[in-house]
């Protein structure tokens, strides 16, 4: 069931698109409403969970970095290559990333064995801790947010935005 537009609470998206209203109603703003609101919400989602991962000592790049190599599974092992590659990162801004979180013994360079000019980025025990704690907080963030909308809503909304990404992505 439908909530009536009369019913519907407002945020500032409809502002913006009643303002466009009155100066261009020739305009659809379908797209707008849509888009517009995926964008204020990845950037207050994006600042939640960059604090929850402050807590931890890191930041929401260095997380990404983290889960990468968590999510390789055991050994937890990738090339700085291929972290580039998945997080799609220059070199240059891996590197920054690597050093500083291999400063804070999070991970560890190693020479690869396979290729004597290559390099293994491996988690450390103490990165594994983290990353493992770190995840939990933010998915703990998401769940909150997430909670505004029943269970049926909310696999709707996820369904309607894969769709939506796949035909953006194409």
């Amino acid at each position: 069931m439908s909530t009536s537009p009369e019913q519907r609470p407002t945020d500032p998206v409809d502002a913006i698109i009643e303002q466009w209203a009155q100066v261009r109603p020739d305009l659809d703003t379908a797209g707008m409403e849509v888009f517009g609101r995926i964008s204020r919400l990845a950037r207050a989602m994006g600042d939640r969970m960059e604090k929850a991962y402050a807590r931890y000592g890191i930041s929401r790049g260095e997380f990404d970095v983290l889960a990468t190599l968590r999510r390789s599974g055991e050994p937890y092992t990738l090339s700085p290559r291929q972290l580039s590659g998945t997080l799609m990162l220059t070199t240059g801004g891996m590197t920054g990333r690597l050093d500083k979180l291999e400063r804070a013994g999070l991970l560890r360079r190693s020479p690869d064995p396979h290729d004597r000019r290559g390099l293994q980025v491996t988690l450390t025990v103490e990165g594994l801790r983290l990353i493992d704690e770190a995840v939990g907080a933010g998915l703990a963030e998401q769940t909150e947010a997430l909670s505004a909308l029943d269970e049926q809503r909310a696999d709707q909304l996820a369904d309607l935005l894969r769709e939506l990404l796949i035909a953006t992505e194409r």
